[in-house]
């Protein structure tokens, strides 16, 4: 990866004593252990370190490179303390507290702020009220600047803050409840550093050394990216402007319309053909493009539906889609519908447009970014019929014709982005050590959903790797669950939650889980006040050994076939389990046939029995299987069980198309599609990135 960016600070000259950005005032140290303090001076200096509070200072001796470190020991929990820095020069720091000391990382549901902020997300449940309660001078607040970089940096930009209405606005909203929470329960100091950056896949939080150890990043790892230079920023823009007035003139043009492309009698019998649904970067590297491509596909209408009005369903359409019938146009969803890229499509035949025999469907697709095409599952590709009338439906997945109509070159210029495979690790979570912290929580995988299979290795390989180069042992690793949330692909999410339940065999880990507290219309829910104390309670049960302390919900332990119903029986129960608000909802069953359906889920005890009536030989049991389940299954504390399945048959992210993911704008700003296998260009906010124009 052709990334050049210089290492901050230690390439430079140091005719003082200077220190990075996460020691200075009002910073917390560690308990229990002795700080790490460093900074930089001139190549064989000494320096000197000493804490008000007493006891033994300490020394080192800048080296070559001019960076010096000490072990300075510190005092139980309590301040606030003045530190002595002494070389050439003298440094004082102030308002120094000793305490409990958290990284707080993640994409944007760790990123979101208490206070709103426009245009992706309105601020956490009474957010106004909050603010204006956080007056907690004993929590000190420390954002790292958001930064990609090629190489692991040593220095990032921030400044600790004391908590108070003034400060947490901007605050990352989990981090500040968590913190709060513990605080509450433990009367210590606490440091929150809040890392996080919008959008971000796991990888892009990952060293290159333990991404190349996994094996399935080589692509990722051997892209030749443009540092973001001034310069290379400005050529970029430029080409982007180009390309964006290309695309928005390419899509209104349609020619494929005027060439008769949606027509019954046009000849489509020189066109490739396809299998369908799929991406059709799928089909061969001649086909990894963006741009438009027309689909037809003929289909057979009996003589029991001539002249019914017909329901057209095609799933999710990348980026954009005109559709036709019988060169009737149907409709189109272009970048006015939000997550248009992930909406299924529903189109009306009308009556008049049906005949009996030989019907066209034609669709034209329109693709400015990652992969393109009908992207659904094939079940969601079909013809319905209302009324009383056989067939039912008529399946529309399979062979369909395919034509390029136009090519949208992509922007020359390539530049790294926050996607990029390690750049955040490298100026994001390098800078931080080897600060002495407590522990970490992590609110990430969403972009990653697409992913779930690799999502098993990779995670527990980023907590392996923070854990490794801090160089504490195995500190606490506390993450949340992904929320429910409307994907365009119903299932992978729930395979994603499935990856993260199973990160809990690492070692000293917990998992917050917020079925119960989404929004499926949006992947930023506000209440961000149980996530924060979910994470807590595994905090103060698991680290700082409160008793009697129940801190997660229902997890799934094991399961036996009593005839024709499966008992499930569970871990963290707590005071029991129960049904909130009514019967058990979210259970599907299957025989060996694989074929879930709807169950019947009762309580018994601390078990729960599952079956249904077509089901006499049962197999396996799903929980909350989807992406927007929103299950009734808690324990007597009011904790929701997580996402489960007890058989392990290959899910629609093992070994298949791992191109599809979720973005959001290098700020976090609005949702945008981007391959996850290889990054094509910048990514962009959604009108810039997946807009499209249909006239």
């Amino acid at each position: 990866m052709a990334l050049t960016f210089a290492l901050a600070l230690s390439t430079c000259a140091f005719a003082e004593v200077r220190l990075p950005a996460l020691i200075g005032d009002n910073m917390v140290l560690q308990q229990g252990m002795d700080a790490h303090v460093w900074g930089w001076a001139d190549a064989g200096e000494r320096v000197s370190v000493e804490g008000s509070w007493g006891g033994a200072g300490a020394s080192a001796v800048a080296g070559s490179d001019g960076r010096w470190m000490v072990e300075l020991e510190t005092p139980e929990a309590g301040g606030p303390y003045a530190i002595s820095i002494e070389g050439e020069n003298s440094v004082e720091l102030t308002n120094v507290m000793v305490g409990e000391v958290w990284v707080c990382s993640g994409q944007s549901n760790m990123q979101m702020s208490l206070a709103a902020a426009e245009p992706w997300h309105k601020g956490v449940v009474n957010f106004e009220e909050e603010i204006a309660a956080a007056d907690h001078p004993r929590i000190r607040l420390f954002s790292v600047e958001r930064r990609i970089a090629g190489e692991p940096q040593d220095d990032c930009a921030g400044a600790w803050s004391v908590c108070s209405p003034e400060t947490v606005a901007g605050f990352s909203g989990v981090a500040y409840f968590f913190g709060r929470e513990v605080f509450e329960h433990t009367d210590l100091p606490i440091g929150l550093i809040h890392t996080s950056w919008g959008g971000t896949r796991a990888e892009a939080w990952t060293s290159r050394e333990t991404l190349t150890s996994l094996g399935d990043y080589s692509e990722d790892l051997e892209q030749d990216l443009l540092d973001r230079t001034p310069e290379n920023l400005e050529k970029h823009a430029k080409a982007e402007a180009k390309r964006n007035a290309l695309r928005f003139r390419m899509d209104a043009e349609n020619p494929g319309s005027l060439k008769g492309y949606a027509a019954v009698d046009y000849d489509d019998s020189h066109w490739s053909r396809m299998e369908v649904p799929q991406a059709w970067e799928s089909v061969g590297s001649e086909m990894e493009i963006d741009g438009v491509v027309w689909f037809r596909k003929a289909v057979e209408i009996p003589e029991s539906w001539d002249g019914l009005t017909l329901h057209l369903g095609l799933g999710p359409i990348d980026d954009c889609d005109t559709t036709y019938f019988n060169g009737v146009k149907l409709g189109s969803i272009g970048h006015g519908t939000p997550y248009s890229w992930q909406t299924a499509r529903e189109y009306t035949v009308r009556g008049g447009v049906t005949k009996a025999g030989r019907n066209v469907l034609a669709v034209r697709v329109f693709d400015g970014r990652g992969r393109g095409g009908l992207v659904g599952k094939a079940d969601q590709l079909t013809l319905t019929v209302d009324g009383d009338v056989v067939p039912k439906s008529i399946p529309l997945a399979g062979e369909w014709h395919y034509k390029v109509e136009s090519v949208l070159e992509p922007n020359p210029y390539r530049l790294a982005n926050s996607n990029t495979a390690s750049v955040l690790y490298n100026g994001m979570i390098a800078p931080l050590i080897p600060y002495r912290i407590r522990g970490v929580i992590w609110y990430q995988g969403e972009s990653n959903h697409m992913r779930a299979y690799q999502y098993r290795r990779l995670f527990p390989a980023m907590i392996g790797n923070w854990r490794e180069v801090w160089g504490q042992g195995d500190f606490p690793f506390y993450y949340v669950q992904i929320a429910p949330f409307r994907y365009g692909d119903p299932v992978a999410p729930a395979e994603l939650r499935e990856a993260q339940l199973m990160a809990l065999s690492v070692p000293n880990t917990g998992m917050a889980v917020t079925l119960d507290i989404g929004e499926v219309d949006d992947i930023h829910p506000r209440n961000k006040q149980d996530v924060g104390r979910r994470l807590a309670l595994w905090a103060l049960a698991e680290t700082y050994g409160v008793d009697d302390l129940v801190y997660s919900g229902p997890v799934y332990r094991s399961m036996s076939v009593e005839g024709d119903a499966i008992r499930v029986e569970f871990d963290h129960v707590g005071g029991g389990l129960i049904a909130r608000g009514g019967p058990l909802t979210d259970f599907t069953i299957a025989g060996e046939d694989r074929e879930f359906v709807e169950a019947d889920a009762v309580l018994d005890g601390d078990a729960v029995v599952v079956s249904a009536p077509g089901v006499k030989e049962p197999a396996a049991v799903r929980f909350g299987w989807t992406s927007t389940a929103t299950p009734n299954l808690f324990n007597a504390e009011g904790l929701p069980a997580s996402t489960f399945r007890t058989d392990d048959w290959p899910g629609v992210t093992h070994g298949g198309d791992l191109q599809a993911t979720m973005d959001f704008g290098e700020a976090g700003e609005g949702p945008v599609a981007a391959s996850a296998g290889t990054v094509r260009g910048e990514v962009e906010s959604d009108e810039a990135g997946k807009g499209c124009i249909h006239r």
